[in-house]
């Protein structure tokens, strides 16, 4: 059986801005938002923290800040794919030398590529690192779906730990969980999937939840692994109206109108993502507040 990187709730983190790059210090307050509410590992420069429009320079920071804040108290995993092979191994060396603990690297986007092309792909990122590598699997963005064969194929690399799966097809889930066992953990990439992929052996979830409710996202998958099926499914099904109002426009919109609603100073996304509309981030603002009186 693999190392596991964290089981639990990792928070895929948002990242805000002001007009000098990252406002780091929105970002520690949220950092230490998530380490007091129980967080168990924190993503930084994923999709929820806007890295497609971020440079070199404030990855850099916003990955330093990270590290320097958590200070090893759960795992920070930097995310590092691109849809070029190469860009990916130079961004993983550089999140490698800044001493992250973990890698989350999703499929190559636009270009495309044969389920072949995945698996040379990620062979080459392997053997460039020793850190453990996280698969992400998203097919509404990138266009392209990681197989459970292919799922299986890159399992046989030691240092390919898990899969963020969030194609939200449960039966491909199944199956890789079939075909893998514990040479690839999966995690849930979708708020609204947690329980069922659980039940599946998943050990967790890469949450955009967690950036508003860490506590409330980490309880849930303890109350399933402590026995307490009821009450984690009650959970799950009570946060599914603010789950669908986090994802009612295209993440991480939602996501930073709701932490602005929490006092945090997280501004707007950067274009071409534009605020969210007022009607939706009325029901947002609904949704977020009737849960966290719960």
């Amino acid at each position: 059986m693999k190392k596991i990187l964290f089981k639990g709730c990792g928070t895929a983190i948002a990242t805000p801005f002001n007009d000098n790059g990252v406002n780091l210090k929105e970002f520690e307050r949220l950092l230490k938002f998530q380490l007091d509410n129980h967080a168990d590992a924190i993503i930084v420069c994923g999709t929820t923290g806007e890295s497609s429009t971020m440079s070199k320079e404030e990855k850099t920071q916003a990955l330093q800040c990270a590290i320097e804040t958590i200070h090893h108290k759960i795992p920070v995993i930097a995310g590092v794919g691109s849809n070029s092979t190469k860009q990916t191994i130079e961004n993983v060396k550089l999140a490698e030398s800044l001493g992250v603990d973990g890698l989350l690297i999703v499929t190559p986007y636009y270009n495309k590529c044969t389920q072949a092309g995945i698996v040379t792909h990620y062979q080459k990122i392997a053997n460039a690192t020793t850190l453990p590598i996280i698969l992400y699997s998203v097919p509404s963005r990138t266009g392209v779906n990681i197989e459970p064969k292919t799922c299986l194929e890159l399992s046989k690399l030691s240092n390919i730990v898990a899969i963020k799966e969030a194609s939200g097809n449960l039966s491909q889930i199944a199956e890789i969980a079939h075909l893998c066992g514990d040479d690839l953990f999966i995690y849930s990439g979708n708020d609204d999937q947690i329980l069922p992929v659980l039940s599946l052996g998943g050990i967790g979830v890469i949450s955009v939840l967690s950036n508003v409710m860490p506590k409330y996202t980490h309880d849930m998958v303890s109350y399933f692994w402590n026995g307490d099926i009821t009450k984690s499914t009650q959970m799950q099904l009570d946060s599914l109206p603010l789950i669908k109002a986090l994802f009612s426009e295209v993440n991480p919109i939602p996501v930073k109108a709701a932490l602005n609603m929490l006092d945090f100073d997280f501004g707007v996304p950067r274009l071409p993502l534009t605020p969210m509309t007022t009607e939706k981030e009325k029901n947002l603002k609904h949704e977020l507040f009737t849960l966290l009186k719960k």
